[in-house]
């Protein structure tokens, strides 16, 4: 049997690829190992997914001043060398990274034992985990035809991002149900992230009442961001966070708002989902998610509204627009090849399994 070793973790944006990889690799025959932080959010998700999980040391390489900076090169060191003695005994054929710190000491331990590894960059632009990874690397895949100018030529595949299969077998009755909304009224779902978004939230609630003349609205707002007087208004629901459901959710919405995360935005370009991307601002972030928005906004995939232009008659604006030009975007998604990664992916670990 083949074995591989997966990693990745930090935020649900480097386990939920991993976890959408699962049951093709199953389906290829692999012995599957997760390596992780001790207590990250992958530990739950992975193991939540009946795969054995090891935990090891992890620290944050920042390029700030941070006075963690002086201890968190030792917990590197030492998930190293737990990394080392994971995989001296797992022997795995291939190991494939989804990025973030705790993968930095997996993947060098790889290197350490020759083992080929694969990762992937989910943003436009390499994380300082990533950089730190790619030369040890045999191929690097990515989401985005502008990331390729960032990579090693001989090493970049633009696969797009692993969709977990479950998401895309929702179905729309059973959305409906589940929200009690109307089949006869359009549907806006809102998702703020995995953690919600305060300023998305108050946004789109400043200007409900204008909404709800049109459409009917699924805001799934992030915990502890629900907003107890809008409990009950005819064409509104709200969540703090859906699991199982959610492909559902999908399956009943005619637009999404969304923020740009790489795997959000994926999911919406598999999915086919008309949508407005309001991307983190720069202030807030690295960047990563403008950049990410306006690859799609450029491949015709996607609109998008940046925080600092965030008015509510500019909101409401965007909403009818994307709204009005729905099938244009759903036709431009359907002609790209970017929804096959998974089997992408596992093509190109069994390539390197087999010695390729």
């Amino acid at each position: 049997m083949k074995k591989i070793v997966l990693t990745g973790g930090g935020t649900a944006g480097h386990v939920t690829p991993n976890l959408a990889l699962l049951p093709l690799l199953k389906e290829h025959g692999y012995d599957i190992r997760y390596i992780g932080s001790y207590n990250g959010i992958e530990k739950k998700l992975i193991e939540n997914a009946g795969i054995p999980y090891d935990g090891i040391s992890s620290g944050k390489l920042r390029r700030y001043f941070d006075l963690k900076n002086f201890s968190d090169p030792f917990r590197v060191i030492k998930g190293y060398t737990e990394a080392l003695r994971i995989i001296r005994k797992f022997k795995p054929d291939v190991v494939f990274s989804k990025g973030g710190f705790v993968a930095v000491p997996v993947v060098l331990a790889a290197k350490h034992y020759k083992i080929p590894t694969i990762i992937h960059e989910s943003d436009i632009t390499p994380g300082l985990a990533n950089k730190i990874c790619i030369p040890s690397a045999r191929k690097v895949c990515c989401n985005f035809p502008e990331t390729l100018a960032y990579l090693p030529a001989d090493k970049a595949v633009l696969t797009g991002s692993p969709i977990r299969e479950d998401l895309l077998k929702g179905d729309r009755l059973s959305g409906l149900q589940f929200t009690h909304l109307s089949p006869d009224r359009p549907i806006i779902l809102v998702i703020g992230g995995s953690l919600g978004s305060v300023k998305v939230n108050t946004a789109v609630r400043n200007i409900l009442p204008r909404i709800l003349e049109q459409f009917q609205v699924i805001h799934i707002c992030g915990k502890e961001h629900l907003e107890d007087s809008l409990i009950g208004t005819p064409g509104y629901v709200q969540y703090e966070y859906v699991d199982k459901p959610l492909k559902h959710l999908f399956a009943a919405a005619d637009m999404v708002i969304s923020r740009a995360g790489a795997n959000s935005i994926c999911e919406l370009l598999a999915l086919r989902k008309p949508n407005l991307l309001i991307p983190l601002s720069a202030a807030a972030s690295r960047g990563d998610q403008i950049l990410n928005a306006k690859s799609f906004e450029k491949q015709g995939f996607s609109a998008v509204l940046e925080e600092e232009n965030l008015t509510d008659d500019s909101l409401l604006q965007a909403i009818q627009e994307v709204y009005r030009n729905r099938q244009t975007y759903i036709n431009t998604m359907e002609q790209t090849a970017q929804t096959n990664a998974a089997e992408t992916i596992v093509q190109l670990i069994d390539d390197l399994s087999n010695g390729s």
